[in-house]
């Protein structure tokens, strides 16, 4: 299978020169030259498993194809549990068992995984630059770290972060790199992005990129939710119905791309904090991507969700359809700490911040009579956004053993102006 960028202006590539782009030459993004067709699926009883059988039509006839089976046993060692919540026919996907205590330790590994065996025996050394809204470049990092011939730099925006998400992404060091950027994520994305695509610094330092524009990281996504979905048919004879938080869009997608392909997937609904580009465009209005304004779900706080460009893909930039595929709704401070304290009060459920966006959009679903079994994805631990959370449930949350062990590690991130010039120039230094 080839990859194409969203723009239609680079050229096909392999999977794994697509992996190592990050992005297309032209600023798009890459996807399947092809869109997927449904097909039946039958689950092998394992997240592993389900993930090499997901995953296997898109690494057919490339490079990286040998290696499947042992890049999803070394990115997917640990779970992905579908939980049932108190409330009947509803369930959390928690997807923070990694070393991060985050969703995104799932494809950050499955992509360091890859780009190690596509770096061997490559004189020049890669860098990796992502920009992070919270856990995207924890898990970067800690996938990462001390990987030979590759350096890791991580944008983040200073103060928009939690002390805990900002502590992880200073504390590796080695190879990894951290930079507090005076500004938003959008600043920290928009120079990610001019670095990946400006061809004479890529002559002096090869550049990848493992945000969830990254083909590495947003195809291995859709493993957790084929393996929910599989063994919760199984179990039930139900499809399963989603809501995901989303903010740059890339999980979001993930989830959609895994439905057409034939998953046993239904509905699925996006989540989205007082950052409502995509709820405003669902509703009807143009997509007008805009500043973004901080919340409490700090790790949403993105005005131009890069992976739109992927939603508009798989349909064919026909809105009319895309609308009708999806609900999208916007739920602001104050709904997610009443939802946090009112969850944790009636039946001892704790979310972090961007859960309870998912969760509360699920209440409404079924306030408005929405039938079937749904599920949350619960994007990150609690643990991580304990200045948010322990004040409404009124008690300290249990640390787990993996983010204890970092936070116990000293920390240091280098300053940064929102300018393209100075990453530039750090980059080359």
């Amino acid at each position: 299978m080839n990859f194409v960028s969203t723009r239609f202006a680079a050229p096909a590539v392999s999977l794994s020169a697509a992996v190592a782009a990050g992005l297309a030459p032209d600023g798009g993004l890459y996807v399947p030259a092809k869109r997927p067709l449904p097909q039946r699926w039958a689950g092998r009883g394992s997240l592993v498993g389900d993930a090499e059988a997901v995953l296997a039509p898109f690494f057919a006839g490339d490079a990286l194809a040998p290696y499947l089976g042992e890049l999803c046993a070394e990115a997917f060692n640990f779970p992905a549990p579908l939980r049932a919540l108190s409330t009947p026919g509803d369930h959390v996907l928690e997807l923070f068992h990694g070393p991060t205590a985050a969703f995104k330790d799932f494809g950050a590994r499955f992509l360091a995984a890859s780009l190690a065996r596509l770096q061997r025996d490559r004189a020049r050394p890669l860098t990796i630059v992502v920009a992070t809204s919270g856990d995207t470049g924890a898990a970067v990092a800690a996938a990462f770290h001390r990987q030979p011939g590759i350096r890791v730099v991580v944008l983040y925006p200073d103060g928009r972060v939690s002390p805990r998400q900002a502590h992880q992404l200073g504390c590796f060091g080695d190879n990894i790199h951290a930079l507090r950027v005076s500004g938003s994520f959008d600043d920290c994305q928009a120079m990610v992005k001019q670095a990946l695509s400006d061809r004479e610094l890529q002559a002096q330092v090869p550049l990848s990129s493992a945000n969830s524009i990254s083909l590495g990281r947003w195809l291995p996504q859709m493993s957790y939710y084929a393996h929910a979905a599989l063994a919760h048919h199984a179990a039930s004879g139900e499809l399963l119905n989603l809501v995901v938080p989303t903010g740059n869009l890339g999980n979001a997608m993930a989830a959609v791309l895994a439905r057409a392909m034939g998953l046993p997937l239904g509905r699925i609904a996006l989540a989205t904090n007082a950052n409502d580009v995509l709820p405003r465009f669902f509703h009807g209005q143009a997509y007008q991507p805009t500043q973004s304004v901080a919340t409490l779900a700090n790790a949403m706080d993105v005005g131009a969700p890069s992976n739109f460009e992927r939603l508009r893909w798989l349909y064919a930039n026909d809105e009319a359809a895309l609308r009708l595929g999806f609900r999208a709704e916007a739920v602001d401070d104050a709904a997610i700490r009443e939802l946090i304290a009112r969850r944790y009060a009636a039946a001892g459920e704790v979310f972090c911040p961007h859960t309870a966006t998912a969760v509360a959009l699920l209440e409404r679903l079924r306030a408005e009579g929405a039938t079937g079994h749904w599920a949350v994805a619960a994007t990150a631990h609690p643990a991580k956004f304990e200045s948010v959370v322990e004040p409404l449930i009124g008690r300290p949350i249990e640390v787990p053993p993996a983010l204890a062990a970092l936070l116990e590690r000293q920390a240091h991130a280098e300053p940064c102006p929102p300018d393209y010039a100075a990453l530039r120039e750090f980059l080359l230094s």
